[in-house]
């Protein structure tokens, strides 16, 4: 498509995929290689183990996107310029802590409740931050293919390359427009027999129709679009997110507690584990875990809970107790152990 079109896209993959990638299918590594290559492919910045480490530990969240940065430099030779974090968990300290870190923009999550009635498609700044951007995920067009797309339930089925392309012609009065879905949207959430691949690839000939629009990587949107206006979040929020500060991975007692624990390994992981064990301990942040223990179903058919290999939110978090403790006390022993190594060695030096 990107040689038979304009067509250009942004991928967000955390580093941990990518480390799968290497080891299992390296084909998938190569593939990515050539569509950057193309000039007509960015990948984002992101925390490398898809983590809400930005909510409990900001050392944990710095270290984890400059680790992300350095292996996406290394596979593709790209450095990351534009931010996107888990979960699209955001606030005002985040773009300045991101700005810091030399990001030059981040793409989040538009919310009607915080735009005061300006446009969503359109680049904002954030507060003090008048060179950063802020470019914001149009949800409802985002969704229209990622959840109502072959839903025999929806007022608007069957969704057509013409009607989509005519809904994103209407938005006249737009510098840009961002639709951001989940990768596994096609073919895992949208199988192949709903048409899915044929709407995608058709989908790109009806946007182009139109002469005013054309695709662009999110580091160009930020060259070309001024911020016309401030989104200011001053408490933090998340992808469809419509009420109030929330986000779906830590909406519960539940989701919260494991939170709060793991988080709470942070001194103990750094001063007793070894390089295996904190890479546990970072494996256990992804916010995957978290999901599976959710008691909401942000949709009527809920696609992303057919990948929940756990029967019931109680059940998720059981397991995931089970593991946790079992990893403290681990940790908690290696902590005695060398802590008796110390004073063995206090008691052998003032012996001689």
């Amino acid at each position: 498509m990107i040689e038979s079109t304009d067509f250009k896209i942004d991928y967000s993959i955390r580093g941990t995929t990518l480390e799968l990638f290497q080891t299992f299918r390296p084909d998938v590594i190569e593939s990515f290689q050539s569509l950057v290559k193309t000039g007509a492919v960015e990948l984002l910045g992101e925390t490398y183990y898809n983590s809400l480490s930005w909510l409990y530990s900001k050392k944990e969240f710095t270290y984890q996107v400059k680790k992300h940065s350095l292996l996406v430099k290394g596979l593709f030779n790209i450095q990351p310029s534009v931010f996107r974090n888990a979960e699209f968990v955001f606030n005002n300290e985040l773009a300045r802590h991101v700005a810091a870190m030399g990001f030059n923009g981040i793409v989040c999550e538009g919310l009607d409740r915080l735009l005061n009635g300006n446009t969503l498609n359109q680049a904002y700044s954030s507060p003090g931050l008048e060179w950063f951007s802020l470019i914001l995920r149009n949800r409802s067009r985002s969704d229209d293919i990622a959840f109502r797309f072959g839903e025999t339930s929806w007022n608007e089925y069957p969704l057509t390359v013409e009607k989509y392309a005519s809904s994103v012609h209407r938005y006249t009065d737009s510098s840009n427009l961002t639709l951001f879905m989940d990768y596994e949207t096609f073919g895992v959430h949208k199988k192949k027999d709903t048409g899915i691949f044929n709407f995608l690839e058709n989908l790109l000939v009806g946007i182009l129709a139109d002469k005013t629009w054309a695709f662009r990587l999110p580091s160009e949107v930020l060259d070309i679009c001024d911020p016309k206006a401030i989104y200011d979040v001053k408490e933090t929020i998340s992808w469809n997110d419509d009420k109030a500060a929330s986000c779906v991975c830590c909406e519960n007692a539940m989701q919260n507690n494991m939170l709060k624990k793991v988080y709470s390994l942070e001194t103990k992981v750094n001063y007793n584990g070894n390089n295996m064990e904190l890479n546990w301990w970072r494996q256990l942040q992804s916010a995957d875990h978290f999901y599976y223990m959710s008691k909401t179903d942000r949709f009527p058919q809920d696609a992303y809970g057919q990948q929940n290999p756990f029967e019931s939110p109680k059940a998720a978090y059981k397991n995931y107790l089970n593991i946790i403790t079992d990893f403290e006390l681990k940790l908690i022993h290696e902590g005695l152990s060398l802590f008796r190594g110390q004073q063995q060695n206090t008691i052998n030096t003032s012996l001689n």
